[in-house]
C-alpha cells in the first residue's frame, strides 16, 4: 500500500480516477471507486460541475475561472478537492489537452 501524499494544487491538472463513475442525483452527484469501493456524495451542483471540468481545463486554476468562482471563494472547494484526492477519486491527469479544430 502506498504512504504517497498528493496534495491538490490549483496549478495542476486533475481528473477522475479511471475507475471512478459519477452519477448526478438531485442533491448533487455520487461518486463511486469500483477499485476501492468507496462512495463520496458531492452535496453541491457547482462542486459537480468543477470535478467535471477539471479533465477539460489546462489546470484546476482554469476550472475555476471558467465557473466564475472567485479566488476569494476557492479554499471550501479546494479542501473538498483536497478530500477526493486523498481518497483516490481524483489523480493528477498528465495527458496533454485535446487540441480544439476551428469549424
Amino acid at each position: 500500500m502506498s504512504t504517497d501524499c498528493i496534495e491538490f494544487e490549483l496549478e495542476g491538472r486533475w481528473r477522475l480516477h479511471p475507475q471512478v463513475a459519477l452519477r448526478s442525483e438531485s442533491f448533487g452527484a455520487l461518486l463511486y471507486h469500483f477499485g476501492t469501493r468507496k462512495l463520496s456524495f458531492l452535496k453541491d451542483r457547482t462542486i459537480v460541475e468543477l470535478v467535471q471540468s477539471l479533465d477539460r481545463s489546462a489546470d484546476a486554476a482554469t476550472a475555476f475561472d471558467s465557473l466564475g468562482i472567485a479566488p476569494n471563494a476557492r479554499a471550501t472547494y479546494v479542501r473538498a478537492l483536497s478530500t477526493l484526492v486523498d481518497s483516490h477519486m481524483l489523480v493528477r491527469d498528465s495527458a496533454p489537452l485535446p487540441e480544439r479544430t476551428s469549424p
